[in-house]
């Protein structure tokens, strides 16, 4: 798999007449190489990757990383910089014959991109910036991709499971999130995909939500977003339901919420328009009275990392194509009452799309 990913890479370098390309961004960096140390943000990477059109790759760290680095990266020459990335570039890439070396122009700190030049100037580089050359190449999964994709989502839906079983009033938002994401590494997982949201009552009409010490009380609207990380692959789920009996406003809501999302899930094929999709929940919401009140993108791609291409936005022109997964999740958010969002994620298909989820909860109406 990842012999087949740099070839087609390196043939995408040669139709733009580039030699190499520096990749920086961790999602690229694993796809391209299976190497998956973390960084600890953008000013600390874990490595970065060196891909000339010819020639064995480099993937290129330090001392930390070393054994690790061996060990996932076998279609890689690991060389470690002991003064700096700069200093082992300024080292290696004369004698690699690059003179057109791309680079990943939106993830790379405008101070590295200051020295990188000064670098390329003394030893007669050109430095071209580039973006969404891999990025476009993860889009589309192959069919081992959407396996683990889909073995990452049922143990989502498993560990949501388990402890929905368990929540009761006197709980806290921060009590539900930390139990989630322990029963997450108990069950296999590497982590969460993303920090876990946990809301009760007005705390739900936050679509960002973060837990904090608020009690549960009956009655009170439970939203939980949860996602997890199984052998690199992300999923991402969000459940909302009541503690309690639901009350007739609550019903309407979910269920025009649920007619939204399967809305968009009937819209979805190669080559569907990403705007057209989000148009087709987006006016369930609108006709419902409540249009205004969802105030983000339908849904995101997944894969390596929990949000990467395409965006199901209502401004994003751009065409599904057979084998993207992406995220399915309307929603309607109101401060004084609460928020109702569900999220299912979804393989794009030729004719249509297949739903990962079989977790039914708040969703059988």
């Amino acid at each position: 798999m990842i012999k087949e990913r740099l070839k087609r890479l390196r043939a995408s370098l040669r139709r733009r007449k580039l030699d190499a390309i520096l990749i920086t961004e961790p999602g690229n960096r694993r796809y391209l190489s299976g190497y998956s140390a973390a960084d600890h943000g953008i000013q600390e990477s874990s490595g970065v990757l060196l891909l000339p059109v010819t020639g064995k790759p480099l993937l290129l760290t330090d001392s930390r990383f070393e054994l690790q680095a061996s060990e996932e990266a076998l279609e890689f020459t690991v060389e470690l910089y002991r003064k700096g990335l700069f200093t082992l570039l300024k080292q290696l890439l004369p004698g690699l014959g690059i003179q057109r070396l791309a680079f990943e122009s939106h993830y790379f700190l405008h101070s590295s991109a200051a020295k990188f030049s000064l670098l390329a100037e003394k030893i007669g580089l050109d430095l071209v910036p580039v973006t969404g050359v891999v990025e476009r190449m993860r889009a589309v999964k192959s069919e081992k991709e959407i396996a683990l994709i889909k073995k990452s989502v049922l143990l989502n839906e498993r560990v949501f499971q388990l402890i929905h079983s368990t929540i009761e009033p006197g709980m806290t938002e921060v009590e539900i999130a930390l139990a989630l994401e322990l029963t997450m590494r108990e069950l296999g997982a590497e982590g969460p995909s993303f920090d876990s949201i946990v809301a009760f009552g007005t705390n739900s009409a936050k679509p960002h939500a973060v837990p904090t010490d608020r009690v549960l009380a009956s009655g009170d609207i439970v939203l939980i977003d949860m996602g997890l990380v199984l052998e690199g692959y992300c999923s991402d789920m969000t459940r909302t339901f009541v503690a309690g009996k639901p009350g007739k406003t609550y019903l309407e809501r979910l269920r025009l919420v649920r007619k939204a999302q399967l809305a968009a899930i009937e819209a979805i094929r190669a080559g569907a328009v990403c705007r057209d999709v989000d148009k087709a929940a987006r006016s369930i919401l609108d006709n419902g009275g409540y249009g205004r009140f969802f105030g983000h993108g339908l849904g995101h791609g997944v894969g390596l990392v929990v949000h990467e291409e395409p965006g199901l936005g209502p401004r994003s022109r751009k065409k599904l194509r057979a084998g993207m997964i992406v995220t399915v999740e309307p929603g309607i958010y109101l401060p004084e009452w609460g928020g109702i969002r569900l999220e299912n994620m979804a393989v794009v298909r030729e004719t249509g799309c297949e739903v990962l989820n079989e977790d039914c909860t708040g969703l059988d109406l």
